[in-house]
């Protein structure tokens, strides 16, 4: 496997770079989602537009990542893992509860009990964006 090592490696990028458009595109729907009128054309639209979104883009990219990175993990081995590792998989636990919470408010959306305002969304949109960059400066800089 470790004669594949690039290849995992980038399949990995992909996969992550999929994930990550997905996770910051999903919120943003929700925030004109939350200000539609229920039953109306726009939130019939929207309710499709992230089903598909989460069914067929950032559920399979998020799976994909998962097994590459575990593969990558695996080449590298523990010497080659450091304490950044550890902190970049604790962030990864929070991006993983994020993509949970956003599946939960696409049922919530589905079912017509959106509780959640289009600020709320706003700002939950953020929380993607920083824990992706703190992972990223940890899989780059390794700084410990």
């Amino acid at each position: 496997m470790a004669d594949h090592y690039l290849l995992i490696k980038s399949l990995h990028l992909i996969a992550v770079m999929s994930w990550m458009a997905g996770m910051l595109y999903l919120p943003r729907l929700y925030v004109y989602h939350a200000d539609a009128k229920t039953g109306g054309e726009l939130d019939e639209k929207l309710k499709i537009m992230e089903f598909k979104l989460l069914r067929y883009i950032i559920n399979p990219a998020m799976i994909a990542s998962l097994i590459l990175g575990i593969m990558l993990a695996g080449i590298l081995g523990k010497e080659g893992l450091g304490g950044w590792f550890h902190a970049k998989v604790a962030l990864l636990v929070f991006m993983f509860g994020c993509h949970g919470m956003l599946a939960r408010y696409r049922r919530h959306f589905a079912k017509g009990e959106n509780k959640h305002s289009a600020k709320f969304y706003r700002i939950l949109n953020e929380v993607p964006t920083v824990l992706m960059i703190a992972i990223v400066i940890l899989a780059v800089m390794k700084p410990f």
